[in-house]
């Protein structure tokens, strides 16, 4: 009888190796949900990068629809039937977001992990390489954009070092990254539209906000 209690109290209390097994494995749980130096989870981030991914493929979709019912232009098309094609489609991309604004792909959970994926590079910058390319590549100062306007191509544009972007969630073909002053611009390079902008995503210089 002794004997049975025993092995029934072996059975139920756990050993010290098993109690510190259960700790470590706690532990590595722990670590996997471990915080950013921004003080978000992987996790949370990854949540924020599926919400950003799911507004382009719902953008992708609209401008499918825009596109449908305009004739694709050749390779061998002049450079004015190329223009009329990117302003009807820049004109039914309107017309499908046509109460667009900044934001709608940019929220405040994406334009903040964004911020922070673009000061990481910049921060890691201790020579400042990144802001002397960006100080010698024709900032732009005073130019207004806005949601549903097309990207003034007549105007020196603010070209982009390719390690400032390289944090950010990779585009679909047709979409592409620009910076313009301290705006980071997301443009439809087919109609050359701006689909939408995220304010101060560069930090500003030392002691600006």
């Amino acid at each position: 009888m002794h004997d049975e209690r025993s092995v029934q109290a072996q059975m139920t209390i756990p050993s010290g190796t098993a109690i510190i097994a259960c700790l470590l494995a706690a532990g590595c749980f722990a670590s996997a949900q471990a915080a950013s130096p921004q003080g978000k989870s992987v996790n949370q981030n990854s949540l924020v990068i599926q919400d950003f991914e799911k507004r382009l493929d719902d953008y992708a979709k609209l401008r499918k629809r825009a596109q449908s019912g305009l004739p694709d232009p050749k390779t061998d098309s002049s450079a004015a039937n190329i223009k009329q094609y990117q302003q009807s489609l820049a004109q039914n991309i309107r017309i499908q977001r046509s109460q667009a604004k900044a934001g709608d792909i940019f929220t405040p959970p994406i334009s903040q992990l964004f911020k922070e994926l673009i000061a990481t590079p910049m921060r890691n910058d201790t020579h400042g390489r990144i802001r002397a390319s960006l100080r010698n590549a024709e900032p732009v100062r005073g130019l207004s954009l806005e949601v549903n306007q097309e990207y003034p191509q007549t105007s020196a544009m603010q070209s982009t070092p390719p390690t400032l972007l390289a944090n950010l969630p990779k585009l679909p073909p047709e979409l592409e990254y620009r910076i313009v002053g301290r705006e980071l611009v997301l443009l439809d390079t087919k109609s050359n539209l701006i689909i939408d902008l995220l304010p101060d995503a560069l930090p500003g210089p030392k002691g600006e906000r």
